[in-house]
Parts: structure tokens; C-alpha cells; sequence
């Protein structure tokens, strides 16, 4: 392998690793730690999962039908690959993922600089800045990614290898353990939308490897297959450390702990008070870069997806505000309303993903593709709603209704194979595509 291609993946492998490490990849795995104990280890294995090898997999999905999401979506329905298309960027957009970075800023930046800041004018300075830099995009950005991502990296090594050489406590690693946490490591990899901004980043990933001479399939896939290893594998020594962390944390269980306050303390307690800052200013200023590049983003999809008809700048405009809005709610509160919405798209852009990289190339027609794709919403739906009726039992005068429904669906979905490992959404969907893909073959000769 030549010097240039190595170059060129880690170049490309370390702009991948910087686009998914956003603000959740970094409050999360602590908190998996802390619950883990002394099970970290499989905390990391089921978070590894879905935080770093499904968003490997929905890069390679792309890649495999194309150069960017539009292609992926045409392999089965152009309607479903936009309304999917819509759901993520909702999800990587103002619903969850720019308001979290906003919430994220303000709880571990500002906070432990300012304690008696007000959140509303955080949100309002935050998206202030974004506003101006997504709307009028100028070198201030490639400034802040070009610089900001090795210093980033670079004190998340410090700290994790600080807290490796001198952990806090480990009490926990001898007294305490989880024998649930593979599962709940599993199920809080959703939490960082990797997957769902993988089939979005990917386009970016592959431009990019276009313009450095990399023109042909094999090139292309080669070097991209180069670039996601890099990225997994910084990924995996960031979680990995920082779950440790959460494990040796020391710090108090209870029923409402912050992962944010859990963060401070991990760094405040390794590094100190300035590393604390200097970490504080960098997650704050990734968590802006960050906010921006996905607004600039949901702007230019939304804008495209509506043929001009939403201009840019207003989109932009509307995003901020409804991100702003959301972002004042915190980053506890966020996570715990956008699971059930995440937990229903997760599995479809999974289902996607993973029937695209493995039969994609063998499997030329639409139809087993959309089979197993509408078989997981399925279960996914039901799933939502059972939440949902959960949730509408608690707050109901009369709950029989609601207890009723939710204890219907949850007999049902308890019921079907591999729900006990969060993956009910993965049997019906290996049959639906198996009998269509039958059924088209013995009916069906021409290719669809």
C-alpha cells in the first residue's frame, strides 16, 4: 500500500471520526460505565454495535449503491427512501441532535464556568452564532474543525489515559456488576444517531475521496473501507476509555443521575481545574461546529426536497428557533423524549443498512428490500406505541384503556424471538425478505 493512500485514509478517516463524535458520543458512555461496573467490558461490546460498527456499515451501504443517500434510497421505493430520508434529518436536525449540542454546551461548558448562567440566554447566544455562520457559511468553520478535532482528541486521550494510569475509585469494578449491561449498552448506541448521520455523512466521505484521485469503485471502496477503520478504532479507544472512566467514576448512584454532571466530575477529578475548562471550552466549541454543519445541512436537504419552493435561508432560520426552544429543556430531557423516536427509526435504517451491505450485490430487486424495511416499521411501530401507551397510562384519568393496549402489544412483541436482546425487528424482517425474494424468483424472471 502507498505512502498517499495511507495518508489520505487517515486524512479521511479522522474528518469521518470527527463528524460522529458529537455531543452524545461523549455523555453516554460514561453513564454506561457507571451503570455497568464491573461488566464494562460488555457495555462497550454492545454499545461498539450500534455506535461504531452499524454507522461502518451504513457508510459501506452507500457506497455500495452509490455515492450518496439518494442512490441507496433509489435500490428500493424513491417515496420510502424520502420519507425515511426525512425522518433522519429530523432526528440529526431540530428534533434531537442540534439541540442536544446546545444543551450539551450549556451544561458542561458554561455551567462549569458560569454556574448561575440562565439556559434560555445560552440557547439564544448558541444559535445566534449558528444562525450566522449557517446562513453566511465562511472560513471561521474549517477554522474551528481544522484546529478543534486534535485538540478534542487529544484531551479525551489525556483524559482517558489518566484515568487509566489513576482511576478515581474502583469499588465498583469488585463489588458492583450488571448483568443487563451488553443490552443497555445496545440500546444507548441509538442514542448517538450515528447510524442515521452515517447514510448522510457518507456522500461527504466519498466526495471526498473522489477529489483525492480515487475515481473508480475498487478505488473508492478501498480507501473508504481504509477511512472508516481509522475512525472505528479512534471511536473504540474513546468509548472504551470513557466507559472505564464512568466505571471508576466514584461517583454516587442514584435514581436521577445527570451524565453531564457525571462528565464534570470524571475530568474535574483527573485533571483537575483547569483541564476541566480547557475540556469544557473544546466540547463547546465542537458541539457549535457540530450544530452548525447539521444545520447547513437539514437547510440544504429541505430546501433541495421542496424544489426551492423553502428557501435556504428560511429553513435555517426555522431550524434555530425550534432547536433553540428545544435545547433550554436540557440534555436528560432530550434523551429521554427523543428513545421512543429514535428506537422506531433506529431499527428501519438498520434494517436498510444491513439487508443493502450484505445481499445488495446479489439481490437486484426492490421488493425483498421494501419487505423487510416495512416488517421492522412494523415492530417498530408497535413498540412506539406501546410506549406511548404507557406513558399516556400514567397520565390519564381513567388508564384501563391505555394499560389494556400497552399490555397487549408488550405480550405480543414479548413473544417474538431475539426481544429479550432488543432485536424483535430482526426475524420478521430475515422472513419477509426471504419469501418475497422467493416468491420473485420462482414468478418473476425479468429483473424489476
Amino acid at each position: 500500500m502507498s505512502s498517499k493512500k495511507i495518508l489520505d485514509g487517515l486524512t479521511i478517516g479522522f474528518a469521518l471520526f470527527a463528524m460522529f463524535f458529537g455531543a452524545g458520543n461523549l455523555i453516554l458512555p460514561p453513564f454506561l460505565g457507571l451503570n455497568a461496573g464491573a461488566d464494562w467490558w460488555s457495555s462497550i461490546s454492545g454499545f461498539t454495535l450500534t455506535a461504531i460498527l452499524a454507522p461502518f456499515l451504513g457508510i459501506l451501504a452507500v457506497l455500495f449503491s452509490g455515492d450518496s443517500f439518494t442512490d441507496l434510497g433509489a435500490r428500493i421505493n424513491k417515496t420510502l427512501a424520502i420519507v425515511l430520508a426525512t425522518l433522519i434529518m429530523l432526528s440529526i436536525g431540530p428534533l434531537v441532535a442540534i439541540p442536544r449540542t446546545a444543551a450539551t454546551t450549556f451544561e458542561v461548558g458554561v455551567l462549569s464556568i458560569f454556574p448561575d448562567f440562565n439556559p434560555i440566554w445560552s440557547s439564544i447566544l448558541f444559535f445566534a452564532i449558528v444562525l450566522a455562520l449557517s446562513i453566511s457559511p465562511s472560513k471561521v468553520v474549517d477554522i474551528i474543525g481544522k484546529y478543534l478535532t486534535p485538540l478534542l482528541l487529544v484531551l479525551l486521550t489525556v483524559l482517558v489515559v489518566a484515568g487509566i494510569l489513576n482511576p478515581l475509585d474502583t469499588s465498583l469494578l469488585d463489588t458492583h456488576s450488571n448483568q443487563e449491561a451488553f443490552f443497555h449498552g445496545f440500546a444507548e448506541g441509538y442514542q448517538t444517531m450515528d447510524v442515521l448521520a452515517s447514510v448522510i455523512f457518507a456522500s461527504i466521505i466519498i466526495t471526498a475521496a473522489i477529489a483525492k484521485g480515487y475515481t473508480t469503485v475498487q478505488e473508492k471502496t478501498k480507501i473508504t473501507i481504509i477511512a472508516g477503520l481509522v475512525a472505528m478504532f479512534c471511536l473504540l479507544f474513546i468509548y472504551g476509555g470513557l466507559v472505564y472512566l464512568g466505571a471508576t467514576s466514584g461517583y454516587p448512584m442514584g435514581a436521577h443521575i445527570k451524565r453531564t454532571d457525571l462528565l464534570l466530575h470524571i475530568s474535574n477529578g483527573l485533571l483537575g481545574t483547569t483541564g476541566t475548562y480547557a475540556l469544557a471550552l473544546c466540547i463547546a466549541l465542537a458541539c457549535l461546529t457540530t450544530a452548525i454543519a447539521l444545520t447547513c445541512a437539514v437547510g440544504t436537504f429541505f430546501s433541495q426536497l421542496s424544489r426551492g419552493f423553502l428557501s435556504y435561508r428560511i429553513i435555517v432560520v426555522i431550524t434555530c428557533l425550534v432547536s433553540g426552544y428545544l435545547a433550554v429543556n436540557g440534555v436528560d430531557e432530550i434523551i429521554s423524549y427523543a428513545f421512543p423516536f429514535l428506537a422506531f427509526i433506529y431499527p428501519i435504517t438498520l434494517t436498510l443498512v444491513l439487508y443493502m451491505v450484505v445481499f445488495g450485490r446479489i439481490v437486484k430487486r426492490k421488493a425483498p428490500f421494501v419487505a423487510a424495511i416495512l416488517a421492522s416499521a412494523v415492530i417498530a411501530a408497535l413498540e412506539l406505541i406501546a410506549h406511548l401507551s404507557n406513558v399516556f397510562s400514567q397520565k390519564a384519568t381513567d388508564p384501563t384503556v391505555w394499560i389494556n393496549t400497552q399490555q397487549n402489544i408488550q405480550g405480543f412483541l414479548n413473544s417474538i424471538p431475539l426481544y429479550e436482546y432488543n432485536l424483535p425487528w430482526l426475524l420478521p424482517s430475515a422472513v419477509s425478505f426471504i419469501i418475497v425474494f422467493v416468491v420473485g424468483v420462482l414468478f418473476f424472471k425479468k429483473e424489476e
